[in-house]
């Protein structure tokens, strides 16, 4: 089932992503799957090869999480077949997590309180919106811990708000107007001017949620972690708690006042921070890829700055069954010529590859050759230095690392 999903969600064909995960699921690595493996994925690139990693370990924790779900709510006795088919069905995060809410073992609440003192059947009454007698009816879950009619009938929305917050329709509303017209918000702690003036220009700043700048909402974050400033999604509270009420309170409903207030206390005491934590969960890891992003382009010049300067090179990738791979570089690093020389075994064609070389260095007037230290670098570079060219230097190259870089997004766009 992983494969298949793995399949629909990149489109690439059921037969490659069950090779690939064969190989991933055997600790073999992207640069080496995509390179030495493309049988078995049917020539993927490592860029799908990666992608199909990324989902792979995104299922495969899912799938764990899916498991102690099941477990939690099986231990409990409510794991109905219906219940259980959604739940291995699903294959979002925030979907599972809203099923599993309602059963999710939980801290004591005011809704707990409120059930342990029988409250319960008061509020499916309450719910069910068709009689006209709640306070009346309050009367008879009145006790020694609940002394008065007003507090059952509080208790009852206290039970009435949390399973408003649990419904998945209701948090799925919030969540997708609060991420489409939410703002972030950061304000001062109060008594904390001269601690965090470099925070100044955030002493009351607000940016639209979906625009916000890297820069700008992690300097609020920062700003929260030094207990500076605090930081919330605004949203139209008012209206989304008209549209959660649309969907609980029923026309002509003869406990509207009850409902609409349990309604209102669920969004601002339940649904609202959470909601908000997931969203600003989610800005901060939009905001941290974007600034490895930026930084990764403000240090690309000084990491591709040439060691030798402005130089012609002749560059050479070592290897003994696949080849020396060969290109030629003008002095701005721009490709002029590649080619492969067979100068090892198996092939041993050494004086077809010197000639080679001596040809390229002569036709774009090489200043140097690099030479990979890896496989077969010692031997190639013995070749080289054999091929007596006067005033050219000869430099061996550390490949450290080459390998992954080679396979990654960041090599491919540099190319």
């Amino acid at each position: 089932m992983t494969e298949q999903i793995i399949a629909q969600r990149l489109g690439i064909a059921l037969r490659q992503v069950q090779g690939t995960v064969r190989l991933l699921r055997d600790g073999a690595t992207i640069p080496f799957i995509s390179r030495y493996r493309k049988e078995a994925t049917g020539s993927l690139d490592e860029l799908q090869v990666g992608a199909v990693k990324e989902q792979l370990d995104k299922l495969t924790e899912l799938e764990a999480r899916k498991q102690t779900v099941l477990s939690t709510i099986g231990e409990q006795g409510k794991l109905t077949d219906e219940l259980r088919k959604r739940i291995e069905a699903c294959w979002e995060a925030v979907e599972l997590e809203d099923i599993y809410l309602p059963y999710k073992p939980k801290r004591r609440t005011r809704a707990t309180v409120a059930r342990e003192r029988g409250l319960e059947p008061l509020a499916n009454s309450i719910m069910a919106q068709n009689s006209h007698d709640i306070a009346r009816q309050a009367q008879r879950f009145v006790t020694a811990d609940v002394p008065t009619p007003e507090e059952a009938i509080a208790g009852a929305c206290d039970i009435i708000a949390e399973r408003v917050s649990e419904d998945e329709r209701a948090r799925n509303s919030v969540r997708r107007t609060a991420a489409r017209e939410g703002a972030v918000h950061s304000r001062l702690v109060k008594g904390k001017e001269q601690e965090g003036v470099k925070y100044s220009d955030y002493f009351d700043a607000t940016s639209p949620l979906r625009t916000v700048s890297s820069h700008r909402f992690l300097a609020m974050r920062r700003g929260m972690d030094e207990g500076i400033l605090k930081i919330s999604v605004e949203m139209d509270a008012d209206r989304i708690t008209e549209g959660l009420c649309r969907q609980f309170v029923r026309h002509g409903s003869a406990t509207r006042e009850w409902m609409e207030a349990a309604v209102a206390d669920s969004f601002k005491r339940l649904i609202r921070p959470s909601i908000e934590t997931e969203l600003l969960a989610a800005a901060k890891e939009k905001a941290d890829d974007e600034a490895i992003r930026v930084f990764a382009e403000n240090l690309r010049q000084l990491l591709l700055s040439a060691p030798l300067g402005q130089k012609r090179i002749i560059a050479v990738d070592p290897g003994f069954r696949t080849g020396c791979k060969v290109v030629a570089l003008d002095s701005q690093g721009n490709l002029l010529h590649n080619t492969t020389v067979y100068p090892h075994p198996p092939q041993n064609r050494y004086d077809e590859a010197a000639e080679t070389l001596r040809s390229l260095a002569a036709r774009y007037k090489a200043e140097a050759f690099a030479i990979g230290d890896g496989t077969a670098g010692r031997e190639t570079e013995q070749l080289v230095r054999g091929l007596g060219l006067e005033g050219v230097g000869v430099f061996m190259v550390s490949e450290d690392g080459a390998s992954v870089y080679s396979a990654s997004a960041a090599a491919r766009e540099e190319f």
